[in-house]
């Protein structure tokens, strides 16, 4: 067995092709108020932060009362959930990939920012739940992304040193974190960029290095 014993993923944008679903359902929320964030700004600021921290950072740069953050929230979800239901399906490179690291003997987890409930059926939708050892949410920790926090808790859980997991991440938030927990990384720029063949030849390269 390599140096490398676990692969751990971040979600959207890695796994599951969903922040565009995010972004608009957030958008759709804010619009009942009257305020939107622009393509860029999510891009540039937002990509892979919680809800909560969205909206906390909306409060302070925008102005938008902090009495609304439960009710925008509370939609923001729901409309997630919507989109979740009628476009996730299951992608087989992301099938592939997770069966064959685990038929490999590597051991495998999702980190992601979202809430519980939407990593749930997110992984059920595309059928990769039964394929994880476990996943953690935001709820999971104390500090979400770009603290390391959510990735120290896996390792830990997975009884691993740091030196011994890859973590797969997308966007700069969850790169941080990922490089911060002291664990090898794969960056990607899109979901087809998460498959057997790239993750093996990270690890292969991570092997080298080591030897």
């Amino acid at each position: 067995m390599s140096q490398i014993k676990a692969v751990i993923f971040d979600m959207d944008g890695v796994l599951i092709d969903a922040k565009e679903w995010h972004f608009e359902a957030l958008n759709r929320a804010l619009t009942l108020f009257g305020m939107a964030i622009s393509r860029y700004d999510h891009l540039v600021t937002y990509d892979g932060l919680p809800t909560k921290t969205k909206l906390r950072m909306l409060s302070m740069e925008r102005g938008l009362p902090p009495a609304l953050h439960g009710f925008i929230n509370e939609m923001k979800q729901i409309y997630t959930l919507e989109v979740i239901y009628a476009k996730c399906k299951p992608v087989f490179q992301h099938q592939y990939a997770l069966s064959r690291l685990r038929a490999q003997g590597y051991r495998m987890a999702v980190c992601s920012n979202s809430i519980r409930q939407t990593i749930a059926l997110m992984m059920e939708r595309a059928e990769l739940l039964p394929l994880l050892d476990f996943f953690l949410s935001n709820e999971d920790v104390v500090a979400p992304k770009p603290a390391p926090d959510m990735y120290l808790a896996a390792i830990r859980r997975m009884g691993l040193q740091a030196a011994e997991c890859l973590i797969v991440e997308d966007n700069p938030n969850g790169i941080k974190a990922a490089r911060d927990s002291g664990a090898h990384v794969l960056c990607v720029t899109d979901v087809r960029e998460v498959n057997h063949a790239n993750i093996m030849h990270r690890i292969a390269e991570l092997e080298a290095a080591h030897a």
